[in-house]
């Protein structure tokens, strides 16, 4: 089974970091297709416990090449505190690979963020305040930045000039610092000579090894019901956790896909607002919290819970096509 997707079938911390790590020890080629650092996945070896926000759960599995997609959104400050931490405790990061196409994450969406959630009132997201839904509005909007404009100076400061001096305006408006364009460019530019080691045409690359009958695993952050498409709207994430954000997010076609894997809990949770049909409120939904350690990797914030939802796995397996159910 040369390509196979692992991707979560409820609303996220399901599993899918053990899952794909279990996986991964058996594949060539792992690659995180969508989402930032608001992910998080706990995956434990030997004894030793490692929290992953950015980085592919591939990044653990000896011989495997970890690839950030061009679906994802890259905090540069979080990418390299992340490798500096994994690196301190002897794991080899030189493999990583990062697709020059994946958008940065400027400081001043981390602002926006705030401000958005502070017009909102007592209409709140839930967002992890991680920039993520900013930087794929600015994606959207083509005022992006991509991880190639770090090797364009004069270009990224125009463009970083003309992205922050409406948002500078809001964040006045709601009492946030504003920021200087200069320093956000200088401090963006500072990562290039360190990410360019780094960079490759993702696509390419796991084409190539697909072509060559290399097995790759594409893993999806956060899960189905957080979907912007499919999910709980407005209670979702900003990008496609599906199926199909795996092929938008790398760069492959669907006749390349052999298995599509869904992780699912025996039980149900959520973080943030929204829907849950499932959800209790009581005692017993706190006893699952607790032994089931049901706090944000992330966030750390606590996770709602509840009894498992056979409708939402029907809804998950027709959305995804899942070939496979991990529980």
């Amino acid at each position: 089974m040369p390509a196979v997707i692992v991707l979560g079938a409820q609303w996220g911390d399901e599993g899918k970091g053990k899952a794909t790590d279990q996986l991964g020890q058996h594949t060539d080629l792992v690659v995180k297709f969508n989402g930032g650092n608001n992910a998080g996945h706990t995956v434990v070896i030997d004894g030793e416990k490692y929290a992953l926000h950015l980085l592919p759960a591939g990044i653990l599995s000896e011989g495997v090449t970890p690839i950030i997609g061009n679906g994802v959104v890259v905090d540069l400050d979080v990418l390299f505190e992340e490798l500096e931490d994994i690196t301190s405790r002897g794991v080899d990061c030189s493999r990583l690979l990062i697709s020059s196409n994946a958008h940065i994450i400027p400081p001043y969406n981390r602002l926006m963020d705030q401000a958005n959630e502070r017009a909102r009132g007592n209409n709140l997201i839930g967002t992890t305040g991680r920039g993520i839904g900013p930087t794929y509005a600015d994606k959207m909007n083509r005022i992006g930045l991509r991880i190639q404009d770090l090797f364009h100076p004069e270009e990224l400061r125009a463009k970083v000039e003309a992205a922050l001096a409406p948002k500078n305006t809001i964040f006045e408006a709601v009492d946030l610092q504003v920021l200087d364009p200069a320093e956000v460019s200088d401090h963006l530019l500072s990562f290039a000579e360190r990410v360019k080691p780094m960079l490759c045409d993702v696509s390419l690359v796991v084409n190539d090894a697909l072509d060559r009958g290399d097995t790759v695993l594409f893993e999806g952050g956060q899960a189905t019901m957080l979907d912007i498409d499919h999910g709980t709207y407005p209670f979702v994430t900003s990008s496609n956790p599906t199926a199909g954000g795996a092929l938008t997010g790398s760069g492959v076609g669907p006749t390349r896909i052999d298995r599509v894997v869904g992780v699912a809990k025996a039980y149900t949770t959520r973080v943030g607002e929204g829907p849950f049909p499932t959800e209790l409120d009581n005692e017993v939904g706190e006893a699952l919290r607790t032994k089931g350690g049901e706090f944000g990797v992330t966030t750390g914030r606590p996770r709602r819970t509840g009894w498992f939802d056979a409708v939402v796995m029907r809804y998950a397996t027709r959305i995804n096509g899942l070939t496979d159910i991990c529980l």
